[in-house]
């Protein structure tokens, strides 16, 4: 099997699938809602890379529940800077209807040749390579 992943890495994924309350709330609250459809809202969505000490999918909501309102916070900033247009009162409840916790243990590094590098997004100048 030439052709073959063969390296794996020492993290662990997640991805915060939306569902249907996220859609519902951008057509609500945008004056001209963008005219998008839940398959097209879930097409790409932040993968983030997790510790790969977590054993399962139970884990992983546990990771995410002690982070939800970071991530729900992340997420309704990246579609509208206007705070005033956030739900006002978050729960882990409403993260949870709002969001599929999607978890994999597998991460293949297709590309193990090349470096991993970091950018600090707060300094975008700043990338660091990984060793």
């Amino acid at each position: 099997m030439h052709n073959s992943p063969r390296f794996t890495i020492n993290r662990h994924l997640i991805i915060l699938m939306p569902k249907q309350p996220v859609l519902d709330w951008i057509k609500r609250v945008d004056p001209n809602p963008p005219n998008l459809t839940l398959d097209q809202l879930r097409l790409e969505q932040n993968a983030f890379l997790i510790s790969d000490d977590l054993d399962g999918q139970q884990d992983a909501e546990k990771w995410v529940q002690r982070r939800w309102q970071m991530f729900f916070e992340g997420f309704l900033a990246e579609w509208y800077t206007v705070e005033s247009w956030w739900p006002q009162r978050r729960t882990f409840k409403m993260f949870k209807d709002w969001f599929d916790v999607q978890y994999h243990s597998m991460v293949w590094d297709m590309a193990a040749k090349e470096p991993i590098t970091y950018e600090d997004w707060e300094s975008p100048d700043d990338e660091v390579p990984v060793s």
